[in-house]
């Protein structure tokens, strides 16, 4: 079935935004040349998009159909023929999606015109996110984008269905036909049964699996529980084994009768403590005393010595700040009179200071009223440099662009040309004589000499005669015609007279950009910055300060004083109230040096004042007490005393000594905690003992022994089982495999058909190679020189052209089987070599004999040869216009 494109029309599609169409294409071989970045890529995304993307889909694909930034319908419109009929697609996407489809059979629209395209094509309904080429059918593997055939692939889905019954009609049956088709069905329903798609086992194997592992299992547990029965009847019987021996311990009196004399004693230990206890606080208590008293004797003692140091230390204290007093009282006048000349030397400097400030502040503001004279008097001169600048401006405006002068210039070129033709061949006419009574076109002669350019009637009296120049003179006169009518339109457009008025406009404008640039230049220089009235550089800085000033801002001129001699007056003053600073600073620092000397002179004296004091208080606060009378008598009473009661603590001690209740609690206790524990252990023992006569009692009336046997025997049926399962799923693989190996050993023979298409092709590069082809039809190595290489091995340049080539056989295979099919490849052959290169050229010429095949190409030289079938993108007129050229 043929088919070609010969039209395509696109408008808001991509980098197309304006309309651009195609036309021309022939049912042969077409070359599309151009630079990259030009459309030829968004072309044939533009094909695929019209023929098999849905128009209302709005997936990642279809947005990107919309020029970067906008909202709009990309909109293609595509014109075909099959086997000599007409159709057309109209497809627009995203806004106002629509579909509109014309054939032989009429036009339809809508989800109606999709079906229709896939049913021509052999396409399905893609419903991928950014269109996948295997659901365009076979134009998804013949069309070709950029980098697709840089590796070699197999076919889709699609064109696998087709080319495989197209091989089966071909070879004929293999492997028995339907017969091996239903018995290889019935294997894989069986094999499904046991194995998963990727070998793991399933349904019948895990069956049988889980049943052993139960069966195993349930023979875990019931031995367990069996070996626990067992376990617990020998420890019931150790158990009670031990409670007898706890219970004749319990019945025995030796602890009792020892813990009873141990009471005994620790009453009478008890006694003796408690009269340790009485000789300890009388001791205490008479050493309490004669410390009491030891302590107040030393006190008094440290207190006359206290007095009496305070006593010799105020006296040496003030002996010491008589001598300082005078010059202290002499710094402190001195440091007022210093105070007071500082305050006079700082008036004097802030009199001098303000008289300073006056005059420079007068100095400014004859400054200021000198610049501002000087700003308006540069301002009134660049107003007339910008009277001059725009009539400058003006006469630039005027210039005539250099595209219409140059139109200008060549319409003047044609005329001259033209003139000297009409000039070379023009018939001429010479009168001798009168020549009053002779007609011209039905008008007198008024000259003697004439030049006729086009058919001219003369008239002599009744005669006429015809006069025709040549026509070489009628179409230069008629070429003349067309550039003056030409370039008086223009002129008109331009508002000017003639060609000379024209070059004399642009001429006056080239003069005056030149003046213009000199005149902004002086502007420029008349508006310097001036620091003295704030004032920034530039002509719109000075025309806003200008504007801001009022019509009579100035103020008069006034006389300056000195200001040298003010600048002097003032540092001089300066200077005296720094040294009357210094000064001043020079007395603070004896004054205070003094103080400094005198100061911890003062906290001494207090210090020992406040000492003698409190010495004295303490010592009169101690002989006020009573038992400072007596002292020495009390003192000597309480040592004895003292003596006495360490005397009777060392007898209680003694006692005490002999019964210690401490030791006889810990024996006590050690008896108690001892029949506490025996009491525990037989408690916990007659409670384990009764929790495993329970148990005894609820395992053993179970059969645990023949429940054991029985699971036995069950685990030994479940692994039979599972053994079978295995021997048939391992049958049944073994029985796939074996089928599926029969079928591989047949494959060359059924992929022979496009084999030999493909080696016609592949042996004009590729002498004495030989293909091998995959389960799903793709080209997966080559034998050449009894080396086998796989595709992924060889060179990108290998790859594609092998990519090719077995694209164009399975384009010859279904074209044979009545298929619609055409070649289009974008930027091919990036990796081939100026040899190879030229054979795939001459494979493609032969190819577009049996179908059409266009190619979108940036190499101009490579296909520079095939001028008949090129066609060039052109962008005359920005209007995106593709036209062919020959």
């Amino acid at each position: 079935m043929s088919f070609a494109i010969r039209k395509v029309r696109l408008e808001q599609f991509r980098k197309f935004r304006a309309p651009l169409t195609l036309d021309g294409l022939g049912s042969g071989l077409n070359i599309i040349i151009e630079p990259n970045e030009t459309g030829k890529s968004t072309l044939l995304e533009a094909l695929r998009a019209a023929f098999f993307v849905r128009h209302n889909t709005r997936n990642q694909l279809a947005q990107s159909f919309a020029p970067y930034g906008e909202a709009v319908g990309p909109e293609i419109t595509v014109a075909f023929e099959v086997d000599g009929d007409e159709w057309s697609v109209q497809k627009r996407f995203l806004r106002g999606p629509s579909i509109a489809v014309t054939g032989p059979a009429g036009r339809s629209q809508g989800d109606e015109a999709e079906v229709r395209l896939n049913d021509l094509f052999g396409a399905v309904r893609d419903t991928s996110r950014n269109g996948d080429i295997a659901n365009y059918g076979p134009l998804g593997l013949l069309w070709v984008a950029q980098t697709e055939a840089l590796a070699v692939s197999a076919p889709g889905h699609i064109v696998r269905a087709t080319v495989t019954s197209a091989l089966e009609t071909e070879v004929g049956s293999i492997l028995g036909g339907e017969a091996y088709q239903k018995v290889r069905d019935r294997v894989d329903i069986q094999y499904q049964k046991y194995w998963s798609p990727s070998g793991q086992k399933r349904e019948l194997q895990k069956a049988a699996q889980e049943q052993s592992d139960r069966a195993a299992e349930h023979l875990r547990e019931v031995s367990e529980r069996l070996v626990v029965l067992e376990r617990t009847f020998s420890e019931r019987d150790n158990l009670q084994l031990r409670l007898k021996v706890l219970q004749r311990e319990l019945q025995d009196e030796t602890d009792q009768v020892e813990r009873e004399n141990l009471l005994q004693s620790l009453e009478i230990a008890r006694a003796a403590g408690q009269i340790l206890k009485t000789r300890q606080a009388e001791q205490d208590t008479a050493k309490a005393k004669l410390q009491s008293l030891e302590d107040l004797k030393v006190r008094h003692q440290k207190a006359v010595q206290a007095r009496d140091k305070a006593t010799l230390s105020v006296d040496d204290i003030k002996a010491r700040r008589s001598r300082t007093t005078e010059a202290l009282i002499a710094a402190r006048e001195k440091s007022i009179e210093a105070r007071n000349a500082l305050d006079l030397a700082r008036k004097t400097w802030q009199e001098a200071r303000h008289r300073l400030e006056t005059a420079q502040t007068a100095l400014l503001q004859n400054q200021r009223q000198a610049a501002i004279k000087l700003a308006r008097q540069r301002f009134e001169d660049m107003l007339v440099l910008e009277e001059k600048s725009q009539n400058a401006t003006a006469l630039v405006a005027l210039k005539i662009p250099s595209a219409q002068m140059a139109v200008l210039e060549a319409c003047e070129q044609e005329k001259m040309k033209a003139q000297a033709v009409v000039n070379a061949g023009a018939t001429r006419l010479v009168f001798r004589g009168n020549a009053g009574d002779i007609l011209l076109d039905g008008m007198p002669v008024l000259t003697d000499d004439l030049a006729l350019t086009r058919e001219t009637i003369l008239r002599f009296g009744s005669a006429e005669v015809l006069i025709s120049p040549s026509k070489a003179t009628l179409s230069a006169d008629e070429q003349f015609l067309m550039a003056t009518r030409k370039q008086k339109a223009l002129l008109d457009e331009l508002g000017v007279a003639d060609i000379d008025a024209a070059r004399a406009r642009n001429e006056n404008a080239h003069e005056a950009a030149a003046t213009l640039r000199v005149l902004t230049a002086q502007m420029e220089a008349l508006a310097p910055a001036d620091e003295r009235i704030d004032l920034a550089s530039g002509k719109d800085a000075l025309r806003l300060f200008i504007s801001t000033l009022g019509k009579n801002e100035s103020l008069p001129v006034v006389e300056i004083p000195d200001i040298a001699l003010l600048q002097r007056e003032c540092e001089e003053t300066e200077i005296a109230v720094s040294r009357a600073e210094g000064a001043q600073n020079s007395a603070i620092e004896v004054q205070r040096d003094l103080e400094l000397r005198d100061t911890p002179l003062a906290v001494s004296e207090a210090q020992s004042v406040s000492e003698l004091g409190s010495a004295t208080a303490e010592i009169n606060n101690i002989e006020e007490r009573s038992e400072w009378k007596g002292l020495e008598v009390s003192l000597e009473q309480a040592k004895q005393q003292a003596v006495h009661a360490s005397v009777l603590l060392s007898d209680a001690e003694k006692n005490a000594s002999v019964y210690d209740a401490l030791t006889i609690n810990k024996k006590i206790e050690t008896l108690d905690s001892r029949r506490k524990t025996a009491l525990d252990s037989r408690n916990q023992l007659e409670k384990e003992i009764a929790r495993l006569e329970g148990i005894i009692q609820s395992e053993g009336g179970l059969g645990l022994a023949d429940q054991k046997i029985a699971a036995d025997e069950e685990l030994a049926r479940a692994r039979a089982t599972q053994t079978r399962v295995q021997q048939d799923a391992d049958t049944y693989k073994l029985l796939r495999e074996t089928l599926e190996n029969a079928r591989r050993e047949t494959a060359s023979k059924f992929v022979s058909p496009v084999t030999r298409r493909a080696k016609r092709y592949i042996d004009r590069l590729l002498p004495d190679c030989d293909l091998t082809f995959s389960d799903d039809l793709g080209l997966t190595g080559i034998k050449r020189n009894e080396t086998e290489e796989i595709c992924g091995n060889l060179s990108r340049g290998t790859q594609e052209q092998l990519a090719v080539l077995t694209r164009i056989a399975f384009a010859e295979l279904l074209l044979e089987q009545g298929k619609p099919v055409s070649l289009i490849l974008d930027d091919p052959f990036v990796y081939s070599d100026d040899a190879r290169l030229d054979t795939m050229i001459e494979i493609l010429t032969e190819v577009s004999e049996k179908m059409q095949v266009i190619v979108l190409t940036c190499r101009d030289r490579a296909f520079r040869h095939l001028t008949d079938a090129r066609l060039v993108m052109s962008d005359e007129f920005n209007n995106g216009l593709m036209e062919q050229s020959i």
